[in-house]
């Protein structure tokens, strides 16, 4: 009995030091170590230096990349010639240190996610990976088809061949559950950006129009605009980064980002005078902001300021009732991405689904219909599922 026990305690104890082995691996892959890195640019905080860092997604080949992005004050302000000059706002906002990713999420990474749906019908028909009120807060939504991929959506619209070009035409709450899904399945918390972030981490410091200066005859070193796009996005990665490694931060895709859209920064500036997080969190489906130039911004629409609220008529070609709560349908919808941040400290789980799942009444009923008709499918999101999609197959 001694023996079995002492056995048994180091079996254990062998288990529980080869955890934390594989944890201390973890955490220099994904990003940061308590030593300061040799070479490569990196992020010191408190507790050791964030440094850039690839990771692949589960059982793929697909990869991405994330950039450790400093935290400090600065002024969100609105573009040097806004259309509303009346309504021009600025405001001091402090960020702390995150990820963020070096480029845009890439259909090669993006219907990874898409293809869940598939797998979602087949665990319901064997009745297996059930979604209950206990493990519901694993559940992520597979997005629908992207309506039927009727042939009016152009080539760049998840077409196999485009692995390169930057996912679009999502909606808000599609892309914060394609977050949803690759935290689950990498245990490490990923989002949205806030709309702060994004412009921190888009000037790189400056304070002029765009990150590299004031001298727009230089956008198209660092951005597929109106002027150069050729009418559709391009791959990612192709032009120039900012001074801290970020890609396609003037152009190529609006992003989405975590904020209600605002007129002025008023809402913002009540919730950090409050002692609140920088966000402006949202209480209704529109308008909500996406921040950047895209293939068809014009000069002045690509500066790192540079602002759109979202609204139903995104939608307006939609022939569903209610609206698909995955896919925009009017013709923006070519223009609409997003890249996925990761802040220093992982914040309450308890707090979780407010980064990730669906919001507002609205939102809810659309994700509850679709559900129930079989056009979108709720299913359970966590390291085990790339094998058993992988069982699936044999």
């Amino acid at each position: 009995m001694i023996y079995r026990c002492y056995s048994h305690w180091l079996i254990v104890s062998v288990s529980m030091l080869l955890a934390a082995a594989s944890s201390v691996r973890s955490e220099e892959r994904d990003g940061f170590s308590r030593i300061r890195p040799s070479q490569g640019p990196y992020v010191k905080t408190d507790s050791g230096y964030m440094a850039p860092y690839r990771a692949t997604i589960p059982e793929t080949n697909v990869s991405f990349e994330m950039v450790p992005i400093p935290g400090g004050t600065f002024r969100l302000r609105a573009p040097k010639a806004p259309l509303n000059p009346e309504r021009a706002s600025e405001v001091e906002v402090t960020i702390e240190p995150f990820w963020i990713g070096r480029y845009e999420v890439t259909w090669a990474e993006y219907n990874l996610y898409c293809d869940l749906l598939r797998s979602f019908r087949r665990f319901g028909r064997l009745g297996i990976r059930k979604v209950t009120g206990e493990n519901q807060i694993d559940a992520v939504t597979a997005p629908s088809t992207i309506y039927g991929e009727r042939s009016r959506f152009p080539t760049t619209v998840g077409k196999r061949g485009w692995t390169q070009h930057p996912a679009v035409s999502m909606t808000q709450y599609a892309a914060r559950q394609y977050t949803k899904w690759l935290s689950k399945l990498t245990r490490d918390f990923y989002r949205l950006p806030s709309e702060a972030e994004w412009e921190h981490a888009c000037r790189a410091g400056s304070t002029t129009s765009f990150s590299f200066g004031d001298d727009a005859r230089k956008l198209a070193s660092y951005a597929w605009y109106s002027g150069n796009s050729t009418d559709e996005t391009q791959p990612i990665g192709l032009k120039k980064p900012n001074r801290w490694g970020l890609y396609d931060m003037h152009g190529n895709a609006s992003e989405w980002v975590l904020d209600q859209y605002s007129e002025t920064y008023d809402p913002l500036r009540k919730a950090i005078a409050a002692g609140k997080q920088p966000i402006h969190w949202p209480t209704r489906l529109h308008p909500r902001t996406t921040r950047g130039g895209s293939w068809k911004s014009d000069v002045d629409g690509c500066q790192s300021a540079a602002r759109i609220g979202s609204s139903v008529d995104w939608h307006e070609e939609e022939a569903m009732i209610p609206p698909s709560p995955t896919w925009l349908a009017s013709d923006v919808q070519r223009q609409i991405g997003f890249r996925i941040a990761r802040p220093l400290n992982r914040p309450p789980i308890k707090s979780h689904g407010k980064y990730w799942d669906a919001d507002v009444d609205e939102l809810k009923e659309a994700v509850t219909e679709y559900s129930s008709d079989g056009r979108s499918l709720m299913g359970l999101v966590d390291p085990t599922l790339p094998a058993a999609i992988k069982q699936l197959k044999k």
